[in-house]
């Protein structure tokens, strides 16, 4: 620990609970590890310590985390290096998961603060301070870990009984909390076997969740242990093949794909559930859903709908044996196609804009400039991976790349374009290309090392 000091040595104390229970109370845990920690620092109070007026309570926070607002602001007093000394009650008041806490010690060490447990008696600065830290965390997180498995196999004895075991509730039950199970709300559960029937007569889960809609249904409304409402909302084709899929309407319980009895009502009959099953078995064996993570897809994950600002992902159909590409936005497939002005877009189309953008971006001097400062001030920063190039070299490396695209194979070209394009927003009448100017780095350094390579062999 610091020796005598001119200046104070400036304490701050950490205190943390687990939940929130008792903090409402006028001398609650955190006060307690609070004078705890004020005491330790008055016993040392002829070395110059002195505890700084600011609180850094986090009650209720998980020490599994490093998402504490008390934290971070103690994080953030550090590195203004206006803290000397951290003291906590305990090691795992600051954290209970080893990598977190060697991510905290080496803030701690590079703003030269030390770390004090005040019943654990020791000072990071010595060397037996930081085996005995280490020790300590070892086993802060063997509890956690021991206490962790304790709590799934408990889970996993009250399903096989077929209890609840908690988390929202699902459309037409409700939670008895006092006896911690699930009872049938009589205003939503009618709904329920209608859903199935209605899926049954039509099987497609889009159309069934729009004529919810539109007959003024919402979707579960409940309220948290803490008084939070948590109101329904507008039903999508998800909504639907989860209430299908889940075995609670036929009074089972879930668990690692095993079903057991439950303690609740059952709402859906047999038959019903099982004539929903086997339409949703068909659907799922369809011809070509197998494939469809196979079949090319240049914009995957990049493309994205403007006017909802949702994604847009990659889909085809069959029409007397030829594939049709397409890429369809993910509001309008859960919500229907009249919900969004752009739909879908043919694949191929929407490629080739994307290409032709691309390649009139680098024969543009201006923009290939820009992208140059932007990529060399990237690669100097080392926020991006390759060596300092020229204009004539992001000109050069771009021109070899286009006559050998078309023979390139169709994941290498995915790679390629993800690399050169952070997004692509697709407008009614237009299509906008975001530039990664770090991919240009690494993708020139990439097509500089092939032609050597290639000039070499030759």
């Amino acid at each position: 620990m610091k020796g005598q000091h001119e200046a104070p040595v400036r304490c701050a104390v950490y205190p943390r609970t687990s939940t929130d229970e008792g903090l409402e109370s006028d001398f609650n845990s955190l006060d307690a590890q609070r004078e705890s920690g004020e005491n330790y620092v008055a016993s040392h109070r002829s070395e110059g310590w002195a505890v700084l007026p600011a609180r850094y309570d986090d009650g209720g926070y998980s020490g599994a985390t490093l998402d504490r607002p008390g934290l971070q602001r103690l994080l953030a007093d550090i590195e203004a290096g206006s803290i000397d000394v951290v003291i906590v009650y305990k090691i795992d008041r600051l954290s209970r998961y080893l990598p977190d806490f060697a991510k905290l010690i080496e803030i701690f060490d590079r703003h030269h603060v030390s770390l004090v447990s005040v019943t654990e008696s020791f000072d990071t600065s010595t060397p037996m301070g930081r085996l005995t830290l280490h020790m300590l965390l070892s086993f802060a997180q063997f509890e956690r870990e021991v206490i962790t498995e304790r709590i799934r196999d408990k889970v996993a004895a009250a399903k096989r009984r077929g209890k609840y075991c908690g988390g929202a509730p699902v459309f037409g039950y409700d939670v008895d909390r006092e006896r911690k199970r699930l009872v049938v709300n009589p205003k939503e559960a009618p709904l329920v076997p209608r859903i199935f029937a209605d899926f049954i007569r039509t099987p497609s889960c889009t159309a069934l969740a729009q004529k919810l809609t539109e007959e003024g249904y919402t979707t579960k409304s409940w309220t948290t242990k803490k008084g939070i409402t948590r109101p329904g909302g507008h039903w999508n084709k998800g909504h639907i093949y989860r209430l299908l899929h889940n075995p609670l309407y036929i009074g089972e319980v879930l668990h690692k794909g095993q079903r057991y009895p439950g303690e609740h009502e059952p709402i859906v009959s047999r038959k019903l559930w099982d004539q929903a099953q086997a339409i949703l078995h068909d659907q799922h064996r369809a011809p070509g859903l197998s494939t469809r993570a196979k079949t090319e897809a240049l914009l995957r994950g990049i493309l994205r709908c403007a006017h909802c600002g949702s994604a847009m992902g990659p889909t085809f159909t069959r029409r007397r044996g030829k594939v049709y590409r397409y890429y369809l936005c993910v509001h309008a497939s859960k919500n229907g196609h009249d919900s969004c002005p752009t739909r879908c877009l043919s694949a191929g189309e929407i490629e080739r804009t994307v290409m032709e953008q691309l390649r009139t971006v680098f024969r543009t001097p201006e923009i290939v400039a820009q992208t140059c400062r932007e990529a060399r001030a990237q690669v100097e920063q080392g926020a991006a991976q390759g060596e300092a190039f020229s204009e004539p070299d992001v000109v050069g490396a771009l021109h070899s790349l286009d006559p050998i695209w078309e023979r390139l194979f169709p994941q290498e070209r995915e790679r390629i374009v993800r690399l050169l394009v952070r997004r692509v927003d697709v407008y009614p009448d237009r299509a906008e290309l975001q530039i990664r100017a770090e991919g240009l780095a690494s993708l020139v350094t990439e097509l500089g090392e092939s032609t050597a390579e290639e000039e070499q062999a030759a």
